[in-house]
């Protein structure tokens, strides 16, 4: 039956012709924003749980960025703990085998001491500049904590997040404190390493002994300081082990966020290109649709 008020051909057109730009509509936002879920309204689920590990990434990023910063610092410690061992040249290794020298009969002690002070002198040196940041382990005074974290991994179990820290204890890694309490200030028998003094001794057996007891304290010394540096050593490969877990843990969690959002462009693209040709149909059906009820008034004629 045709009808001059229901055009049910023409209606029928023009719902799928909306149905179609609805959907051409949805693809060229894929198409433009790269993600399938750019907004709660696509999926709610997805969209939360997309947002939710986002902010995880952004929490890892800043991990990331505070191993830089412990690295850093780690090996400003770590290198100078390693000056201060030292060798043949120079440091506790140089400061060992003078003394020994010096126990030989007739030597001139003054001497040998000058050579001692210069390392005295240059191990104090090395502890203050160790310094980065503003943060010196080596060298503290009673502002410095005792103990210091250092960020290693974030982790969010529901909605519980962890952050886990490598902590260490800064008396370790004292060598000189402000209350004489570190590695190299401390005294003991009369004198500190810091405060060896051989100028004076003679080849009479009681100076000997006394530098016996210089000598075992510097030997006491190198291993408390190479103890110390080893264990910031292993921090050192700790810090770098986490950075990479924590990088390639950031890249997991794009990966799994992409999967949640990301549209399939080749989908997308090939989609793009049957709804146009839909597009362009179905604006000829309605046209064609809307012309038949043209011939009704041929029959008035």
């Amino acid at each position: 039956m045709s009808s001059l008020l229901t055009n049910s051909t023409a209606m029928t057109a023009l719902q799928t012709l909306r149905s179609v730009s609805s959907q051409l509509a949805t693809t060229q936002t894929r198409i433009s924003t790269g993600q399938r879920v750019s907004t709660a309204s696509d999926n709610a689920a997805y969209w939360s749980i997309a947002t939710s590990m986002r902010a995880d990434n952004a929490a890892l990023s800043a991990v990331s960025d505070s191993l830089g910063l412990s690295a850093a610092t780690v090996d400003t410690e770590y290198t100078a703990l390693t000056s201060v061992v030292g060798d043949s040249t120079g440091g506790l290794t140089k400061l060992q085998s003078l003394l020994v020298e010096a126990k030989t009969a007739g030597i001139d002690r003054t001497k040998i001491q000058a050579d001692v002070t210069q390392i005295q002198q240059q191990m104090q040196g090395t502890a203050s500049a160790a310094t980065f940041n503003g943060v010196n382990w080596l060298s503290t005074t009673t502002a410095t904590p005792t103990t210091v974290d250092l960020v290693s991994s974030y982790s969010r179990v529901g909605g519980t997040p962890t952050t886990g820290a490598i902590t260490l204890t800064v008396a370790n890694y004292s060598l000189y404190t402000s209350s004489q309490g570190g590695i190299l200030d401390k005294v003991s028998g009369g004198a500190s390493v810091n405060t060896i003094d051989i100028s004076t001794l003679t080849d009479s057996a009681a100076d000997q002994t006394t530098l016996d007891g210089y000598i075992s304290q510097v030997t006491a010394a190198i291993n408390s300081v190479a103890s110390a540096a080893a264990n910031l050593g292993a921090v050192k490969n700790r810090i770098s082990t986490n950075t990479d877990f924590v990088k390639s843990l950031m890249d997991s969690v794009d990966r799994g966020i992409g999967q949640l959002v990301d549209a399939d462009m080749n989908q997308e693209s090939t989609r793009l290109s049957a709804l146009q040709v839909q597009q362009q149909l179905g604006v000829q059906a309605l046209s064609i649709a809307n012309s038949s009820s043209q011939s009704i008034l041929s029959l008035f004629r």
